[in-house]
Parts: C-alpha cells; sequence; structure tokens
C-alpha cells in the first residue's frame, strides 16, 4: 500500500506541475521559442506548406506537387521505351523531398487513370482494390497524350529544386482540363479538396461551348460505372452531393449479378456490407460469389422464397450498393486556396489553353523569322562575295591565293 501511495503522490505533483507552468520570461535570451509562438509560426508555417506543396492541386496544371515531379521525371528519363517504377521513383526523389512511398503511391495512382501513363505489369485493380505490384516489377512510360499535351520547356516557368541542384517546373503548361478528368481528393490542414472525375469527350464538347459563348454544363462520370443522380450536385461546389448506385440485374429468378459498382467502393468493400446487412436481417441472402477479373461480377443467391425487387430495393437501402458522394472542389490559384465550381475551373484552363497556344505559335514565328534572317545573311555573303575578294576566288591554286592575299596586305 506504501508503494502504491507513493506512486499517486508522485503522478498528482507531475500533474501539478504540469498545470502551473508558466511560460519563460519574453525578455531572457536565453529563450528562443516560447510555446505560443511556436504554435502561430511554426503551425502555421506547416499547415501552409501542407496546403500549397502537399495535398491540394494547382489550377494551372491541374496537378499536384508530387505528380508534377514524377511526370517531369519521366519526361527527363522518357526515351520511348518502358522505365521501372523503382527507376522513376529514385529519379524524382531528386525534386520531391518526402520519401519513396508517397512517390510511389502517387504514381501508381495516376497509372491506373490510363491517360498520361502508359504501363505494363501488375499496376492493381481498381474494381476489388488490390494492390500493385512491387515498384521493381512493374515498367511505365509517358502516353503519347502526355507527350503531345503536358510538355513543352520552352513555354514552362522553373524554379530550383528543394536542394538546389534542379530545376523542376513551377506549373506543366497542360493543354486540355486535366483536373477534371482525372479527378482529385486531397485531405490538408484546415481544408480538403474532393474534385470527382468527369469524362474527356463531355470536357472537350464544353470547352467548344464556352469558346463559341454557348452555355454548358459537365457531370461526373466514373471508371467503376454505376448510375448517378446529379440533382443535387451543385456545379462541384461544396455543400452539394451526388448519389452513385451500383447496376444490379438478374441472373434468374433467385440470382442477382452486380456488373457496375459505385465510385471509390471496390468488390470487397460491397460485398462487406452485403454480408454485414444479412447479419442485420436487411435482406436475405443464401451466399454472395465475387467472380470479378477484367469487370465487375458479384453474384448474389437468394434464399428460396425471397422477392429479387424486394433484395435490390434493399441492396440499395442497406449496402454501399448506393452511396452519397459529397464533392469539394478546392484549388490552388496564385499560392492561395480558393472553392469554385467545375465550370470555373473549365473556363479556366480553357483560357490557359488558349494562352499556352498563342505563345508557341509566337516562339514559332519568332523561331522561323530567326532562321529567314540568317538565310538571308548567308546569301548575301554568297552573292556579294563578302567573305573574299574577287581575285582570291579567281586563283587558279591556293598558293596563288594566299599570295594575293598577302599582297593586298589581308590576313586570314
Amino acid at each position: 500500500m506504501d508503494d502504491e501511495e507513493k506512486d499517486k503522490e508522485k503522478i498528482t505533483e507531475e500533474k501539478e506541475e504540469h498545470i502551473n507552468y508558466q511560460p519563460s520570461d519574453l525578455h531572457d535570451d536565453n529563450i528562443k521559442h516560447q510555446l505560443t509562438g511556436m504554435y502561430e509560426s511554426w503551425f502555421l508555417d506547416y499547415a501552409s506548406y501542407v496546403i500549397l506543396e502537399r495535398a491540394v492541386p494547382d489550377i494551372d496544371d491541374g496537378l499536384k506537387p508530387v505528380q508534377r515531379r514524377i511526370l517531369h521525371s519521366m519526361w527527363r528519363m522518357d526515351d520511348g521505351r518502358y522505365n521501372k517504377v523503382a527507376n522513376i521513383v529514385g529519379h524524382t526523389m531528386q525534386f520531391h523531398p518526402h520519401g519513396d512511398a508517397s512517390i510511389g503511391d502517387a504514381l501508381v495512382q495516376l497509372g491506373q487513370k490510363d491517360l498520361l501513363i502508359d504501363h505494363q505489369g501488375n499496376w492493381g485493380n481498381i474494381l476489388t482494390g488490390d494492390r500493385a505490384a512491387a515498384p521493381r516489377y512493374i515498367e511505365a512510360r509517358l502516353s503519347k497524350f502526355a507527350l503531345d499535351v503536358v510538355f513543352n520547356p520552352k513555354t514552362t516557368d522553373w524554379k530550383l529544386s528543394y536542394d538546389g541542384r534542379n530545376k523542376e517546373p513551377i506549373s506543366l503548361p497542360v493543354k486540355f482540363p486535366l483536373l477534371l478528368e482525372q479527378g482529385v481528393e486531397g485531405i490538408a490542414v484546415g481544408l480538403s479538396s474532393k474534385i470527382l472525375p468527369h469524362n474527356f469527350n463531355d470536357l472537350c464538347d464544353a470547352s467548344v461551348n464556352y469558346l463559341h459563348d454557348e452555355e454548358f454544363q459537365i457531370f461526373p462520370d466514373f471508371q467503376t460505372g454505376g448510375a448517378i443522380d446529379v440533382s443535387k450536385y451543385n456545379d462541384g461546389m461544396r455543400g452539394g452531393s451526388v448519389k452513385v448506385r451500383a447496376k444490379i440485374g438478374k441472373l434468374d429468378n433467385k440470382t442477382l449479378v452486380i456488373s457496375e459498382i459505385p465510385y471509390g467502393c471496390t468488390t470487397t468493400s460491397v460485398i462487406d456490407s452485403i454480408l454485414k446487412a444479412v447479419d442485420k436481417g436487411k435482406i436475405k441472402v443464401r451466399k454472395v460469389d465475387d467472380n470479378t477479373a477484367a469487370n465487375v461480377e458479384i453474384l448474389v443467391h437468394l434464399t428460396p422464397g425471397t422477392s429479387s425487387d424486394k433484395t435490390i430495393d434493399a441492396l440499395y437501402a442497406f449496402t454501399d450498393c448506393e452511396i452519397s458522394i459529397s464533392p469539394n472542389c478546392c484549388v490552388i490559384d496564385s499560392k492561395r486556396p480558393y472553392f469554385l465550381t467545375v465550370s470555373d475551373i473549365l473556363k479556366k484552363s480553357t483560357k490557359t489553353t488558349l494562352d499556352l497556344l498563342r505563345k508557341e505559335l509566337q516562339i514559332q514565328r519568332a523561331e522561323i523569322l530567326e532562321s529567314l534572317h540568317f538565310a538571308s545573311l548567308e546569301k548575301i555573303f554568297i552573292e556579294e562575295r563578302i567573305y573574299k575578294d574577287k581575285e582570291f576566288e579567281e586563283a587558279k591554286t591556293m598558293d596563288a591565293a594566299w599570295n594575293k592575299e598577302s599582297f593586298c596586305g589581308e590576313s586570314y
């Protein structure tokens, strides 16, 4: 008992010391940082860094810093052949100081969207949630679309990398609304961003309509398929929401088949939600089989006497066969976070594309004029014989030509 009392007294004394803590004298030169000052300066610096440099995409190219650095590294390494992902990750670490794990995960996510990266090997499965193979086993290279649309060193603004040894792009000259096509999700300090992916052709049509001063609307489109209710989408602003449903059909009276799943779900999570609903007595199911390979195929076997129509309704009501997604369109513009609509992002992207195309044409025009200028100078030099005199050209031998030059007092 004496030992227990001593321990309690010691804990009480430690608590009192913690409660009675007072900041040191502000005028004491030996104290460099106060607790309040640390929170005010360091935490705010950390929050700003995470928002601007880690989690939220830039409106100009639609990329997070790690994605931009991956693409820049792949462009520098590009020779038309596949590169090991391990090599790409190592090369990207010249620009990204946050370790190989974050680079590898971001690269796999880019590759799974099948737009900017051409890959081979086991890159995982967005339908089942299976992870990609180890970086040493899978390979990647930039797609033709990325090489044509994303890169142009002549129109790119550069900055030094974190250690000052290399240069990296401030933003890539992307001539396409990449942010809306790929979608993005990121959690920063004090805010988050969730922009849903959109259809490639719909974005092109909307951009053309905007250039023609015509009205347009764009809605999300998902790789995993399913049906979507956009009545409360609110143009992608925070406060809106969309409902996404799986596609459920009847194989026969006793078997249902799920062939498409909601965005953000996997076949494993959908099956788990079904089994939980069965345990709670919400639906009556005999067993569930997952035959997913290239396409989703989840077979739901019903118990005898169960209505398939009522079971479908129950699946939508009590499982992940129907989910609600809340978009939050937050982007970085001029080093500040802004909450915009997807229409605003599309307009900004279209204007940026026009400016980049105009800039490329101006650079091309200047290069052509410069080449014409030098071609004209060469023509003048040859026709007017500025580079040599007439006697030099008419000399029959080189000795005679040099003698004429020496006689004229010229030295070559």
